[in-house]
Order: structure tokens, then C-alpha cells, then sequence
């Protein structure tokens, strides 16, 4: 948290604070939902000014109760969410890394979805894959230890996993991925998509 943030909190700390106003896409872009986008269910405006995004990605946290938020200054600014928290994107030195900038160092496991998205947990986080980075980790997956073919995934999906281990290769690393619904995956991982006033 920023320094000045956190002068702000001790001396403002009761101000309200915002719901509605902020997203994460689930390409990892920061969005600006004013009024009309709200009211019609728009994922609003692309932040792009980079040194506003930085103070989001340094201020950005969460709650007890999985609702996550930005502290702009004295205010709790809390973020609707399309998909996870955070978005991981492919970097040919980097390896995989979220939208804050952050690497996301020790992947313990991975999940495909019933549709298709690629989720991986690591570091305490859970993150979706960029689509746009989606075709280079198919080339990596392995069912069994050997390439898999695009019907022996869809049969390993439609078998909720059951078909055998499929694993994505990252650099010398060995990824074990599970089978996981959607729906599922804010109760899984404590995250809450649309943070209300009251839960």
C-alpha cells in the first residue's frame, strides 16, 4: 500500500465506500463503470493512463469476506470481477505474469474449465489465463506425459478429468491440471465476482 493510502486511512476513516464503479475484465484491463454502464450491465471504460493503473495495482487487496478492492486513498473502492481476481498473461522471460505486474513465481496447480479457460493457483492467487495466450498453452499440455490431441481433450473435459493426467508444461515445470465448473470457482477460491454493500 502506498504511503500516502495509508495516511489517508488514519485520517479519514469512516468514509463510504464504493460499489460498481471498478472492474477487472477478464483480460486483465481495469475499467471505469460510471452510471450508464452500471445501469446497463457494460463492462465500462479501459483505463489506459499508466500511472493510475499503478496506483490500482499497488493498492489492490481484498477483504475477510473475498470481496477486492482498491484503497484510494481513504476509500474503498471494490472491484466487480468477470472472472478472478487476477489475470495472468504469457511473457517468453517472464514466465506467467498478472496484471499488476507481478510474476506468478510457484504455480501449484491448474484447472480447465467447462469452457475451455485455463485457471492456474500459485503464490496464495488464482488467476485466469488471457484467451489471447490461450493457443500457446495448448501446444504445452500433456495427457499422460505425451502431447494431446484436441479430441482427447474434449474427451478428458467432457469425462470431467477422468480420462487421465493432463499436465501443462511450463519451462521445466509440470503443472497438474484438474477439471473444475465455472460456477464453482469464486466458492473455491473465497472470491466474490459482484462485492455488495451487505453479504
Amino acid at each position: 500500500m502506498d504511503e500516502i493510502v495509508a495516511q489517508a486511512l488514519t485520517k479519514w476513516p469512516n468514509v463510504p465506500h464504493c460499489y460498481g464503479w471498478l472492474a477487472l475484465d477478464a483480460r486483465g484491463n481495469w475499467r471505469m463503470r460510471n452510471e450508464h454502464a452500471q445501469t446497463h450491465k457494460l463492462p465500462g471504460d479501459r483505463i489506459t493512463h499508466p500511472a493510475l493503473i499503478g496506483f490500482i495495482n499497488r493498492n489492490y487487496t481484498h477483504d475477510a469476506q473475498g470481496r477486492w478492492y482498491f484503497q484510494n486513498g481513504p476509500q474503498r473502492v471494490y472491484v466487480e470481477l468477470e472472472a478472478t481476481p487476477y489475470v495472468a498473461h504469457t511473457e517468453p522471460a517472464a514466465g506467467f505474469v498478472l496484471q499488476t505486474g507481478a510474476q506468478l513465481l510457484h504455480i501449484e496447480h491448474g484447472w480447465l474449465s467447462e469452457q475451455g479457460r485455463l485457471f492456474l493457483q500459485g503464490d496464495e492467487k488464482i488467476a485466469l489465463l488471457d484467451d489471447r495466450d490461450m493457443a500457446q498453452c495448448l501446444a504445452e499440455l500433456q495427457l499422460d506425459e505425451q502431447p494431446v490431441t484436441d479430441e482427447q481433450l474434449m474427451l478428458w473435459l467432457e469425462q470431467r478429468g477422468s480420462s487421465g493426467e493432463l499436465s501443462l508444461r511450463s519451462g521445466s515445470k509440470k503443472i497438474v491440471l484438474s477439471c473444475i465448473l465455472e460456477a464453482a470457482i469464486g466458492k473455491q477460491f473465497n472470491f466474490i465476482r459482484t462485492p455488495q454493500t451487505s453479504i
